[in-house]
């Protein structure tokens, strides 16, 4: 078994033990106003807050401000910069929200700050106090915050929830959902939905640690108690809660995708039991539909034969409900819909990336069509349907909700292309499959597979955004290659569940990361722009024509939203791995960028251990603006 989760988890934890928890006044200012749900529920068209991880309840990432565009973006200065001091860095990762003159701001190691906009001065501070024996796979990010009334929500490493006060940054209540020590943290940025059944706003979130063998699971909590509401596990057979009580399986006990445990090679509870899933990516929310949309987590252990009856084919065994997109009703958390991007997946591409909410006149029919899109690690941009996935005819797969999946990276060689009537995958099959085959009688590993995209994927978290001025995605992605073989492996609670080793590859000697505009209707790839670095942040689009994101070697970029010319970037210092947003007050745009380089990349070795270790880390928040008098030059 590889043993680099382990690795970095020793890593992460250095200097965990000193950390304290603060929740200091200092600088304060006097109570601002709350945040309603139809301050959220109009995120997206509002100019001078941020209120939503995903910029609205769509997650489109779509600015309508205009200032800024290709004739006024070389004015953008910038405005200040915040440290997040002392020796505690790693991957920033972050979303930042804006509210009321306040920049709410997470950083590495479950600390939280709130800013002043215009200035950048502290307001408060909270560090959450974090034990010895935490284990994050992937490093110690934090992707983020919600708001909604006086208070700000976020996760913490240790798997838990904390609810502060959003002018004082005192603590107003704090929730553990899960047993750290096993392996569940919490890096995503937490959501809010409007249940419209009851009128009830619930705070959404979801739990982390698949690679350590946990049940993945989505949590609705009262955000002024922080009480559980409901909770839907991803993993099928297990069961679900509603108000304190066991409500409903997940999935068909009929039909079950994972093999019972009696069918395991040892007799034991296996990985039925450590089935992973976990949705720790932030949600999108379709209102009209009253579902919560968030993506499924990869199953565990990554090895798909010990998720498969001995002798049978893998693909006879999707192990729901993994590496795809779930719908789930707001008010009760009942499963209403779900694809998979990759049944049984073997390849750890899991399926947590962002699904954004967009509607677009099917060029055949004329029809206005209600769709989610979904960049995947495995490489295919997924158009799905999500009237049915939300009625639960699309559940699961049949009849399939899928309307296109394109490939949107060169190199992808796991699989052909996708069968759009069974919504299935066209893998090679027999010696051309690229299933990482079991080790043979005595060996410790199988035969090594050179598949593309590698384990982090075609995109990996960060975020794309979509344009409905140009009716088109941005994505930033990647690249690359690896060398994927299995391992003997049992599941020890608190150790890497894998049973798979691997070497990340370039697959071009010019570049890793890749910035491109797709169409979602046509497939078709408008441009795209190659950077050396692997693409760790993600993009924002706004009415200006713009595409802002980060890069690998320290740089904020402008590109231009139709062609992709360059038109304007500036040097942070440090690697960014994070997602910029925009934001409007004393009528200036301002755009807000965390830097500081981590993440999942430097730390899984291989090649890109190698190209990134010339990067410089660090931990600050960077803010620009386009000054009034040079917003019409």
């Amino acid at each position: 078994m590889t043993s680099q989760p382990r690795r970095i988890a020793g890593f992460a934890l250095r200097g965990l033990a000193a950390a304290i928890a603060l929740g200091l006044a200092a600088g304060a200012s006097a109570a601002g106003k709350p945040v309603t749900w139809d301050d959220i529920a109009n995120d997206q068209s509002s100019t001078g807050d941020v209120l939503q991880y995903g910029l609205g309840v769509k997650a489109q990432r779509y600015s309508p401000l205009k200032k800024l565009n290709p004739a006024t973006v070389k004015n953008l200065v910038p405005a200040w910069s915040f440290s997040f001091g002392g020796e505690k860095q790693r991957g920033q990762e972050g979303q930042a929200i804006v509210h009321d003159g306040t920049v709410y701001v997470t950083a590495s190691y479950s600390r939280f700050y709130a800013l002043d906009a215009r200035t950048g001065q502290k307001k408060w501070e909270y560090e959450h106090r974090l034990p010895d024996d935490i284990r994050p796979c992937c490093d110690v990010v934090n992707r983020g915050p919600a708001i909604y009334g006086n208070k700000v929500f976020f996760g913490t490493l240790d798997a838990g929830i904390v609810a502060l006060d959003k002018d004082t940054g005192k603590v107003v209540w704090k929730e553990k959902f899960e047993d750290h020590k096993i392996g569940y943290t919490m890096t995503g940025a937490p959501t809010l939905v409007k249940d419209r059944t009851t009128g009830r706003v619930l705070l959404i979130h979801g739990s982390s640690g698949d690679e350590f063998g946990v049940v993945g699971r989505l949590y609705a909590r009262d955000p002024d108690t922080g009480d559980e509401v409901w909770m839907r596990p991803f993993v099928e057979g297990h069961i679900g809660r509603l108000n304190g009580k066991d409500s409903t399986p997940t999935g068909n006990p009929k039909a079950p995708s994972w093999p019972d445990d009696a069918s395991s090679p040892t007799g034991k509870v296996e990985a039925w039991s450590h089935g992973g899933g976990a949705p720790w990516q932030s949600a999108s929310f379709d209102i009209e539909n009253n579902m919560v949309v968030i993506g499924a987590g990869n199953p565990a252990p990554w090895n798909g034969w010990k998720r498969t009856k001995p002798g049978d084919d893998p693909r006879n065994w999707e192990s729901l409900f993994t590496s795809g997109q779930a719908y789930v009703d707001a008010g009760t958390g009942e499963l209403k819909g779900f694809y998979q991007h990759t049944p049984n997946d073997a390849w750890d591409f899991s399926g947590n990336n962002e699904i954004i909410l967009f509607e677009y006149k099917d060029p055949k029919t004329g029809r206005q069509v209600k769709a989610g899109a979904h960049a995947d690690r495995n490489g295919f941009f997924f158009v799905t349907d999500r009237s049915k996935l939300a009625d639960g005819s699309g559940y699961p797969n049949k009849p399939t909700a899928l309307i296109a999946a394109y490939p949107f990276v060169d190199g992808i060689n796991w699989a052909k292309g996708f069968d759009l009537k069974t919504g299935k995958p066209i893998e090679p099959d027999g010696a051309d499959s690229l299933r990482p085959p079991l080790p043979k009688d005595g060996a410790e590993k199988g035969e090594a597979k050179f598949v593309s995209p590698p384990f982090l994927g075609a995109k990996n978290w960060n975020p794309m955004s979509y344009s409905p001025d140009t009716g088109l995605f941005y994505i930033a992605g990647n690249e690359w290659a690896e060398d994927y073989w299995t391992e003997n492996l049992t599941y020890k609670a608190g150790s890497a569940y894998l049973g798979q080793g691997f070497r990340i590859k370039k697959l071009f000697e010019d570049h890793v990361g890749v910035i491109e505009a797709l169409d979602p209707v046509t497939g078709k790839v408008a441009w795209k722009v190659k950077e050396k670095f692997p693409m760790w942040s993600g993009t924002l689009t706004t009415a200006g024509g713009l595409v802002f994101t980060g890069t690998g070697d320290g740089f904020v970029k402008a590109l231009d939203a139709r062609t992709g010319k360059e038109l304007w970037k500036f040097q942070t210092g440090a690697g960014i791995v994070a997602a910029p947003i925009t934001w409007e007050q004393d009528g200036e745009q301002y755009v807000g960028i965390h830097s500081g380089y981590g993440g999942a990349v430097p730390l899984w070795g291989g090649d890109m251990a190698a190209l990134t270790k010339q990067l410089q880390q660090g931990g600050s928040y960077w803010v620009f603006k386009l000054p009034k008098d040079a917003a019409s030059r």
